[in-house]
């Protein structure tokens, strides 16, 4: 199976720190794969550094098999690479269509564009009805679907989600999942997903990584994570709870 990306012994510093410690990871054409861990492990570090908002010291970004490290962010979109960023960052002042028509700043089509807005909004049937509304004054789950949509815009080939569940109601984040899945089956786009909510992101996803004070710790298929006593236990809940398991979960060398 082809990798449309793989990321080979990244080193990357958030200032002062450390944040990446020789990670690797791969991810296959076609799937969802997702990246776990606590706040503070490094795992929007790793998305920034992959679309080129922050810089490696260290290691090698294949994208396409074509070397990527350093790049600038929107040479990396020119590419087909689309950062959904945590916190979802619309441009507040500006309609929901005008926010679409952004994500589109590095084609000139103007009859595709207008097709993809047409195919973001029947994706996305709450943002048709608001199309002439400021993004500002949207909620939370609505520029949630906006700044997706705006990814969508640039036709990538590969889309990193960073925490899409952030801030949202159960229910929301349901819808939310529903649809990146129906994304990644019915548009072809493979997914990079960072999230916290470990149960709904490993139904998503087809394959796993935990990452842990920067490094990986483990790695497998999503059903093998779901299954694992280690991922039960400190991200699902069902064993030892609060800070005396996080503590635990600190503590572990066995996935190392």
């Amino acid at each position: 199976m082809n990798n449309v990306l793989e990321v080979r012994n990244l080193e990357t510093f958030y200032g002062p720190v450390m944040a990446l410690r020789g990670v690797s990871i791969e991810v296959p054409q076609g799937q969802i794969v997702t990246i776990l861990g606590a706040n503070g492990a490094g795992k929007t570090t790793l998305m920034k550094t992959v679309s080129g908002a922050l810089s490696p010291n260290k290691g090698v970004i294949l994208f396409h098999g074509d070397r990527i490290d350093g790049k600038e962010p929107d040479e990396l979109v020119k590419k087909g690479l689309a950062h959904v960023p945590e916190g979802r960052e619309v441009f507040p002042f500006l309609t929901v269509a005008e926010n679409l028509a952004m994500g589109a700043y590095t084609r000139n089509d103007r009859v595709e564009i207008a097709k993809d807005i047409e195919m973001v909004y029947d994706y996305f049937p709450i943002l048709r009805e608001r199309r002439n509304q400021p993004a500002g004054t949207m909620s939370g789950g609505q520029q949630q679907m906006l700044s997706i949509g705006r990814g969508l815009m640039s036709r990538p080939t590969l889309m990193l989600l960073d925490e899409p569940s952030l801030g949202l109601s159960p229910l929301l984040v349901q819808e939310i999942f529903t649809i990146v899945r129906r994304l990644n089956r019915e548009q072809g786009v493979t997914i990079l997903l960072v999230e916290q909510n470990a149960q709904v992101a490993l139904q998503a996803a087809d394959y796993g990584y935990v990452l842990e004070i920067g490094r990986i710790v483990m790695a497998g298929s999503a059903e093998k994570l779901l299954n694992s006593d280690d991922i039960r236990e400190f991200y699902l809940g069902h064993g030892s709870s609060g800070d005396r398991g996080e503590k635990r979960w600190k503590r572990k060398k066995t996935w190392r």
